[in-house]
């Protein structure tokens, strides 16, 4: 029973270890070109005939179907590229193919000392290649009716922006062959969204039926970012949503989990879901019409290009007629409020990991807390205190419990100088020690166990929250998303667990209590490396406790002394 605590702290210690790792994954190894594209089926091993994804050629495309490669990045790096400007967003489209190649998140700086360089979710080179395409399959005897990942679309402008009374800004570009087919692409881009509205219309003035599908994927090499913390690592990689499976990440490792040689694994058909891309703070995903049954899939090119998509059922386009494809695409922050009204499932990206069904509330309540107090430190500091209040009861179990065992400190010294190595005939006397004074040895333990849970969610909507990200707060920390630059807030934080220590009872065993007066070390430079948010967070919760204990322990001494009296 008296090494029940010592654990329970170590372990305590190697639950914070483990956050930090919580969603690490493999990085780092280098791109070249662009896409792929999706086939039409092949029989699966259960019998059903089931969509899949080809092998992408290396060389010349010589089959029904083209691979966005080599070709888009050449077209990008020509000129033939056109960019469009709105008050969040600035996106390049490239002409060949129209795909998005590059976009800028206009009010996310990359770092605070310079706002005008702001964060580039999408990019067509090394390092951070990462791009959104869409396209159109030819099917069977339509085979090259359709443009390819080399085909040059014209626009009616190089340049578009959205003007002070706009609030909506289309971009149209099309693509025309000989035979009589007519290709538009739509981009429609709104005011203060991020959510990118396309359409695909395909116009056949043929004398024969044209077969089509729409695909749209999302393709990226591993995310190496200079200005990440070592020690804080977050999931980047693959996930998509389908009613039946819910939210599921497809780390970039399981990309290389196929069932094929060419790196192709199929997810089967969604209807109502998404596929996405997420890194720390922001994602890009394209999210298909509701009510359309997409096939799922995902892709390794080259080894290194990591690509997750989505396409459409076959279409008919009878001749004289049109067929119209609509999808969205979200290129933005990682605001749950504003992705849960796009789409079923998407604030999940917003990942909070195993303890979801907490972290949610405790971001809730952070936000309201915010829109109160205006300021994202004090609103931590205001958190803090509600859920030390929330806790107070388990707190109070808790100190009184450590109360009386640092009463019971000397006696049990005693016992142990009594029996010395008779480990059984202490435990035995300890028990009745307790049992006499009726204390659980247990009862400081349990109501920290209880709240674990809870520290861990905080955590990770500190760690996740993107409003936190290089969110000042008063004085020097002028970044909660970052360490402390002078490493203040860490050795507050350790001095006041330092304090916390003296507070509970020494442990009896002197290896153990050389173990605890180094924990408050320990700590210390472990969160030297932390975000202040989250510093910030602990030191608050560890002087509210010391208060809340010292109030505690001094009552119930108090108590103690004027029944001895």
């Amino acid at each position: 029973m008296e090494n029940f605590r010592l654990i329970l702290i170590v372990s305590l210690a190697a639950v914070l270890l483990l956050i930090y790792h919580a969603w690490v994954h493999d990085f780092g190894q280098v791109v070249k070109g662009l896409g792929i594209t999706p086939s039409e089926s092949q029989t699966s091993s259960t019998g059903a005939h089931t969509p899949q994804v080809p092998a992408v050629p290396t060389a010349s495309v010589t089959g029904p179907l083209s691979s966005p490669s080599a070709g888009a990045q050449v077209g990008v790096h020509a000129g033939q590229v056109i960019t469009v400007e709105t008050d969040v967003l600035r996106a390049e489209i490239s002409l060949r193919s129209g795909s998005i190649s590059s976009a800028w998140l206009l009010d996310y700086p990359v770092s605070p000392k310079d706002q005008s360089d702001h964060v580039r979710l999408l990019k067509p080179e090394l390092p951070n290649f990462f791009i959104a395409e869409s396209g159109l399959i030819s099917i069977g005897t339509s085979a090259d009716m359709l443009p390819g990942y080399d085909a040059v679309f014209s626009s009616e402008s190089q340049h578009f922006r959205l003007g002070p009374d706009q609030a909506v800004l289309p971009v149209n570009l099309t693509w025309t062959n000989d035979a009589g087919v007519k290709v538009r692409k739509s981009l429609l881009f709104k005011r203060g969204s991020y959510l990118i509205e396309t359409i695909q219309e395909v116009v056949n003035a043929t004398d024969q039926p044209l077969m089509a599908r729409e695909y749209a994927q999302l393709q990226r090499t591993e995310y190496q970012d200079p200005n990440a913390s070592r020690f804080v690592s977050t999931y980047t990689g693959g996930v998509y949503y389908s009613p039946a499976d819910k939210y599921k990440k497809v780390p970039f490792t399981n990309f290389r989990d196929s069932k094929d040689e060419q790196g192709q694994k199929f997810y089967g058909q969604v209807t109502d879901g998404w596929i996405a891309m997420i890194q720390h703070y922001f994602l890009a995903a394209w999210i298909p019409p509701r009510g359309v049954e997409e096939s799922f899939y995902t892709n390794v090119l080259d080894g290194n290009r990591y690509v997750i998509g989505q396409f459409s059922p076959a279409v008919t386009v009878a001749p004289g007629t049109s067929h119209i494809f609509p999808n969205q695409l979200f290129l933005g922050p990682k605001l749950p409020d504003a992705l849960d009204k796009i789409a079923q499932g998407l604030g999940l990206t917003v990942d909070y990991g195993w303890l979801t069904v907490i972290a949610q509330p405790i971001h809730w309540l952070l936000d309201q807390i915010y829109t109160v107090v205006g300021n994202w430190g004090w609103s931590i500091i205001v958190l803090t205190i509600l859920i030390k209040l929330a806790f107070y009861k388990l707190s109070e179990t808790s100190y009184k419990s450590m109360a009386n065992m640092r009463q019971l400190t000397p006696r049990m010294a005693a016992l142990r100088d009594r029996y010395g190595d008779d480990k059984e005939r202490l435990n035995q006397a300890m028990m009745e020690l307790y049992k006499t004074e009726k204390i659980n040895p247990l009862g400081g333990c349990l109501p920290i166990l209880v709240q674990i849970p809870v520290f861990i969610a905080l955590y990770w909507v500190l760690l996740e929250s993107v409003e936190l990200r290089q969110a000042p707060f008063i004085l020097w920390i002028n970044n909660l998303s970052a360490p402390d630059p002078y490493y203040v807030l860490p050795l507050i934080m350790g001095i006041s667990m330092f304090v916390q220590s003296k507070l509970n009872p020494a442990p009896p065993d002197p290896m153990q209590a050389k173990v605890m007066m180094s924990l408050p070390f320990v700590f210390t430079v472990f969160f030297a490396f932390f975000p202040s948010g989250l510093v910030l967070y602990w030191t608050v919760n560890n002087i509210l406790s010391i208060a809340q204990q010292w109030h505690i322990t001094r009552n119930f001494e108090k108590a103690i002394a004027k029944r001895k009296r």
